[in-house]
C-alpha cells in the first residue's frame, strides 16, 4: 500500500510527468486530470488524499475548480495546493481566497515539494490518531 493518492489537476503533460515521477518514487499514487473540470469530476468519483490544483487551465481554470471543491461537501476536507508557476502575490493571496489549503510554485523543486507533500500526509495522519 502506498502512501496516499493524489489527484493531479494539470494540462502541461512534461509538468505532469515530472510531478508524477517525483511523487511515486516516494510511494504516492498518482493521477490525472487534464483540466478543471475534470478535476472537479475526477475528485468527486476519485476521492483522493490530496488534489494538486494548476491554476492557469483551459475549460475551467483552478480557480474556479478549486471554489467549487470547497464547496461541496464531499470534496470540501480534501487538502487542496495550487500548484503553478503564478507565482506572484495577488496569484497567491487569489489561490488561497479560492479555498487552496496552501501554494506550491513551479518549477519544483524535489525535496521542498515532497516535505510540503509529506507534511501534508503527516498533518492528516496526527489528526487521525487524535482522540475525539
Amino acid at each position: 500500500m502506498g502512501k496516499g493518492r493524489i489527484l493531479v489537476v494539470e494540462d502541461n503533460m512534461d509538468n505532469y510527468e515530472l510531478v508524477r515521477f517525483v511523487l511515486e518514487r516516494a510511494g504516492y499514487e498518482v493521477f490525472l486530470a487534464v483540466n478543471g473540470r475534470d478535476g472537479v469530476d475526477a475528485a468527486r468519483a476519485q476521492k483522493p488524499d490530496m488534489i494538486l490544483m494548476d491554476l492557469g487551465m483551459p475549460e475551467m481554470d483552478g480557480w474556479i475548480a478549486t471554489e467549487k471543491l470547497k464547496a461541496d461537501e464531499m470534496t470540501r476536507s480534501i487538502p487542496l495546493y495550487a500548484l503553478t508557476a503564478r507565482t506572484l502575490p495577488h496569484d497567491r493571496k487569489r489561490a488561497i481566497q479560492a479555498g487552496c489549503d496552501g501554494y506550491v510554485s513551479k518549477p519544483i523543486h524535489m525535496k521542498g515539494f515532497l516535505d510540503v507533500i509529506d507534511g501534508v500526509f503527516h498533518e492528516m495522519e496526527m489528526k487521525e490518531k487524535k482522540p475525539v
